[in-house]
Formats: structure tokens, C-alpha cells, sequence
């Protein structure tokens, strides 16, 4: 197969990404957050082609992307009244709500559950092409199951190219990590995946939210995951990662006494010079949260072409989006942490 690349201002190329989607075809579509792996989310051999381009686990649920809010009751039913609330405030927006489906939803999108995991991205060309398909777009991160997600078009190249028929190369990703996914289909409401809505900013709106024991530890072999992201080992390189919590001061000193010498190391802008003799990719500054997201994947993707053996990683405080990239960070070291 051959992939075609469009830039996502050159003419055309709604219609163009529009048209694969309507005939079963993958298209790559930037989001605020990452690139996902879009296809006709109704329909079940489309959506086989996404497990089958990415090598993702058939148990791992999909997110199904809406370009306006107005169309949730075409695919969730019993849909309560905070979802409009959420919706209101953060759609588009890098939030995901779990919520009770409907029977068109086909069962290989929702990997069998009874529920669906359904959003509106804040990017216009995205939103115009799921308009223009007419269907939701089914999409997980448009990388190969396991590896750093794709935040730029070159990523999705890297990954995908020659798997699926279009790229639509929306530049560099604002955000850099996933959405936010909220349970609302249990009290209280429970956080799935942290991502590029903090939650803070939920608990504003929905009051207390529980966070789900997949965001601590990994999934047994046994669980059922009920949201993209939860059970299996993600975002990672192939150097194994050990991830440092802790001061920035605490941490750095750890990894200068510990990393041996050609060891990877991803830290903060501030502390790039604390580490002679090892290969350094940054993520901004300490406290830089917003940096941080934006730059954690390629430091992941970054070590690929290098030959190091073992990273470690400087992990940020676990408040706002830090806690999206703390979790990242982690689920790429499989929860090897050391906490200082």
C-alpha cells in the first residue's frame, strides 16, 4: 500500500480523508492531543484494519471522535445530564467520557463492552472531516501498539506508512498526550486516563472523582481493560525505562549517581548539564507542565536511533497535566519507579 500525505490546508484534503473513511479506508488525523488511527466507527471491518495497522489487542476499546456534541444520543444512550455540563465546558477538548452505548456502536469498536468511549477533538480539519464522513471516526493514537505515541506527521510516517492509505499532516500536536478519559457510567464518576484535561479542572464540575487502580499498577493478565491505554505496556522505547519521582533536585542527583555513562536520560531543561556522559533528551523546564506533555514522546521516540541500553527519566509532580505525563512515563517503564 502505498500511504499518501496531505497537508492539512491543501485543498481538498477534507474531502480526500473524508472519501477514505466512507470506503473502510485508515486515515492518520492530527487531534490537540496526539495523531490517531481514524476509521468509520460503525463500521467493523474498518475498525478490524485499525487492530491490524497498529498490532493492538482486540480487548483494548477504541474512541469514538464526534465532531459536535449534538451528536452524543446518535450513540450513547441514557446519557446524563454532567456529560452536557462536561461537554458544554471542555468539548472540543481533550476529554473522553465513557458512557452507555448504543446497538449501532459495533462490539469491535467497544471490545465488546456494553459502553463507549466518545469524544469531540478541539482540531477544525478533524472536526470537518468527521462532518464530511458523516460518521464518528474511530481512532486510538496512530502508532504501532506499544511504542511513544505520534505527535507530529513524521511520527505517523515512521509508524504507519505503507499500512494505511492517508496522513493528513496537521503540524505538531498542542497538547502531546492523550485525552483525559472519564467514567460516567458509575458513581462517582472515575478517572480511566489522565490526559490533556487536568483533573482538577473536572472536579470543578462533577465534584469528586475516583481514580481507577489501572492508573497505579498494571492490569493482571486476567482484567479487562475499560478504557485505550489501561492494561498493556505503552508508550515505550525499546531501552528499558526507570522512571524517578521526587524533587527535581532529589531525582537529578539519583540519576547522575546511578545512570552509567552512555545511558539515556530525560530530564528537565534546568538540569541538561547534570549528566556528562550520557545521552540527554529534555522535556522543558521543571514546573514547565505544559512542556513537559508536549515533549515527552519524542524524548521516548528520540532513543530509538540511538543505541543506549537503559534510560532514566526525571518525572514532574503529579499535579494538572503532570499527572497525564507522570503516567506516560510509567506505563512506558512498565512501573518500574523509584520515589524519592
Amino acid at each position: 500500500m502505498i500511504t499518501k500525505i496531505m497537508k492539512a490546508d491543501e485543498p481538498g484534503v477534507v474531502e480526500s480523508a473524508a472519501e477514505v473513511i466512507r470506503a473502510g479506508g485508515l486515515v492518520a488525523i492530527p487531534t490537540e492531543t496526539v495523531y490517531g488511527l481514524g476509521a468509520d466507527g460503525l463500521n467493523e471491518s474498518a475498525v478490524a484494519k485499525i487492530f491490524e495497522a497498529k498490532g493492538r489487542p482486540q480487548d483494548n476499546p477504541l474512541i469514538l471522535h464526534i465532531s459536535d456534541a449534538s451528536q452524543l444520543e446518535s450513540f450513547c444512550e441514557d446519557v446524563p445530564p454532567v456529560a452536557y455540563e462536561l461537554a458544554e465546558q471542555f468539548w472540543p477538548g481533550p476529554l473522553t467520557l465513557v458512557l452507555k452505548c448504543r446497538d449501532n456502536v459495533p462490539k469491535r469498536t467497544t471490545a465488546g463492552l456494553n459502553t463507549v468511549a466518545i469524544r469531540c477533538p478541539d482540531n477544525t480539519i478533524t472536526r470537518a472531516i468527521i462532518s464530511a464522513a458523516g460518521v464518528p471516526i474511530a481512532a486510538p493514537s496512530g502508532n504501532l501498539s506499544g511504542r511513544p505515541s505520534p505527535t507530529t506527521a513524521q511520527h505517523m510516517i515512521e509508524d504507519m506508512s505503507g499500512r494505511i492509505d492517508l496522513i493528513v499532516d496537521g503540524g505538531s500536536c498542542g497538547i502531546g498526550v492523550e485525552s483525559t478519559i472519564l467514567d460516567l457510567t458509575v458513581s462517582p464518576p472515575r478517572l480511566l486516563r489522565p490526559g490533556g484535561m487536568p483533573l482538577e479542572s473536572l472536579e470543578k464540575i462533577v465534584g469528586h472523582v475516583a481514580v481507577d487502580e489501572a492508573l497505579l499498577r498494571p492490569l493482571s493478565a486476567g482484567e479487562r481493560p475499560k478504557a485505550p491505554g489501561m492494561k498493556y505496556r505503552h508508550y515505550a522505547p525499546k531501552a528499558p525505562v526507570t522512571v524517578l519521582t521526587g524533587s527535581a533536585d532529589k531525582t537529578a542527583v539519583y540519576i547522575a549517581q546511578h545512570a552509567p555513562l552512555g545511558a539515556g536520560v530525560i530530564c528537565f531543561d534546568d538540569f541538561s548539564n547534570a549528566f556528562p556522559g550520557r545521552v540527554i533528551q529534555t522535556i522543558g523546564r521543571s514546573g514547565d507542565l505544559l512542556s513537559n506533555a508536549q515533549r515527552v514522546f519524542d524524548a521516548l521516540r528520540a532513543f530509538d536511533s540511538t543505541d543506549v541500553m537503559e534510560i532514566y527519566a526525571q518525572c514532574p509532580d503529579e499535579t494538572g497535566l503532570g499527572l497525564a505525563v507522570a503516567n506516560r512515563l510509567k506505563k512506558a517503564a512498565g512501573f518500574h519507579v523509584i520515589s524519592l
